[in-house]
């Protein structure tokens, strides 16, 4: 499975695209994991029609192997809280220990309040109820990654390997 392959078989016009639906524009590439293949494919749609490169998986132990293959130019790590095997939280600090400046959106259909006594709002982590609309999560997407830009212009990125190796 080529990771870089675009969501939809189909090249959306980005700038008419964007133009015609008022989302917020970006760039930069976002590693997303979503089990759930319509909610994956849709979301990767959105995201690409704004302008952002999608790397998507579909279970954690994918999202390792791709972040493996593309961590110096991930920027983003889009995920939901519940997937098969290892969750989302797991998943994020796992990815952190390579690239500790990560910026990392969960989404999830729990309340926030629950997902926020679960931890997962820590610096650099950041939230995103279910459903959401291509409005909501565009301007998400680019306000963490402005925030990232502001705080975040030398990133030093470990090999995964090696991080585990010392683990």
């Amino acid at each position: 499975m080529n990771h870089l392959q675009s969501c939809t078989e189909t090249i959306l016009e980005s700038d008419s695209m964007v133009g015609n639906t008022g989302l917020t524009r970006g760039r930069g590439t976002i590693l997303f994991v979503e089990d759930e293949n319509f909610l994956r494919e849709v979301t990767c749609e959105i995201l690409e029609s704004a302008g952002y490169r999608v790397l998507k998986a579909r279970t954690a132990a994918e999202a390792i192997s791709v972040f493996d293959e593309y961590k110096t130019i991930v920027r983003l790590l889009l995920t939901d809280v519940v997937l098969p095997g290892q969750n989302g939280r797991d998943l994020a600090t796992d990815l952190r220990i390579v690239s500790p400046k990560l910026k990392i959106i969960f989404i999830s259909g729990y309340p926030e309040n629950v997902v926020t006594r679960q931890g997962l709002q820590e610096d650099g982590m950041f939230y995103l109820p279910k459903p959401f609309s291509a409005q909501s999560l565009t301007r998400k997407v680019r306000q963490v990654l402005e925030r990232h830009e502001a705080t975040n212009t030398n990133v030093q990125v470990a090999s995964y390997d090696s991080a585990e190796d010392s683990a």
